[in-house]
C-alpha cells in the first residue's frame, strides 16, 4: 500500500501515538528523526504550514499532526480499529482526545515550569482536567472498552510524560486515591509489549524537561 515513513522526534508523545498506531495496525514504517530545535528542510517541504512534527508519509503523500495521522492510519489499514464506528462514540473520542492535547499536557507543563502561589494555582487547574478524563475511564480496562483504542493513544503520555514532569516539578498531579481508575489504567498501559518497546528512556525524558524548565525560567 506505498513506503510509510514517519518524521519524527522520538521524545515526543505527539510522535509516539503514531508509532503505537502503524504497531497495533502492524504496518512497517522507516523511523526519520528530526531534532525539535533544529527543523529540517525535509521537515518544512512536507509540512510547510506548521512546521513540526509528527508528519507521516505514505507513498507521496504526507500526513500532519498527530491526531490527524492516527485518524488516516485507521482509515487506511482496516485491521485492529481504533476510532469507535458508532458516531457518537467516535465525536466522543475525538473530542476528549482534544481536551488532552489542549488542557491536560499543558496544564501538567504548566504546572511543572511554575513556581511559588503560581505553582499551587496550576497544580490545581491540572488535576481538574485530569479529573474529566478520570470520569471517561470508570469501569473500563481500556478507554476504548475491551481493548486499546484512539482515545488510549491519546492520553498514552500520561504514564511516561507526566510522570517525568512530575518528576522535574516536585509535584504529583496523578494521585492514586483522588485518580483510582486514571492511576490503574496508567500503571498497566505502559507494560502491554507494543506500548512498551516504542517508549523513550525516561532518564533522557527527565533531562528534557528539566532543561525545558531552567530556559523558561
Amino acid at each position: 500500500m506505498g513506503e510509510v515513513k514517519v518524521i519524527g522526534s522520538t521524545l515526543s508523545p505527539y510522535c509516539t501515538r503514531v508509532e503505537w498506531a502503524l504497531k497495533l495496525k502492524g504496518v512497517e514504517y522507516e523511523y526519520i528523526h528530526e531534532e525539535p530545535f533544529n527543523k529540517s528542510p525535509f521537515l518544512l517541504s512536507h509540512n510547510p504550514a506548521y512546521k513540526k512534527v509528527p508528519v507521516i508519509l505514505h507513498g507521496h503523500r504526507a500526513v500532519a499532526e498527530s491526531l490527524v495521522i492516527v485518524d488516516y492510519v485507521d482509515d487506511v489499514w482496516k485491521e485492529n480499529p481504533l476510532v469507535p464506528q458508532d458516531p457518537y462514540e467516535k465525536s466522543l473520542a475525538r473530542f476528549w482526545a482534544k481536551f488532552s492535547d489542549d488542557k491536560c499536557i499543558r496544564g501538567a507543563w504548566n504546572a511543572c515550569k511554575a513556581e511559588g502561589e503560581a505553582k499551587e494555582k496550576a497544580i490545581e487547574s491540572a488535576k481538574e482536567s485530569l479529573s474529566f478524563l478520570e470520569k471517561q475511564i470508570e469501569g473500563k480496562q481500556f478507554f476504548g472498552g475491551e481493548k486499546i483504542g484512539f482515545l488510549d493513544l491519546a492520553v498514552g503520555w500520561i504514564p511516561l510524560w507526566l510522570g517525568a514532569m512530575e518528576q522535574v516539578g516536585e509535584m504529583k498531579l496523578l494521585d492514586a486515591e483522588k485518580f483510582p481508575s486514571l492511576h490503574e489504567w496508567s500503571q498497566n498501559f505502559n507494560q502491554i509489549p507494543v506500548i512498551k518497546e516504542a517508549l523513550p528512556p525516561r532518564e533522557k525524558l527527565v533531562a528534557y524537561f528539566t532543561a525545558s524548565v531552567r530556559a523558561v525560567r
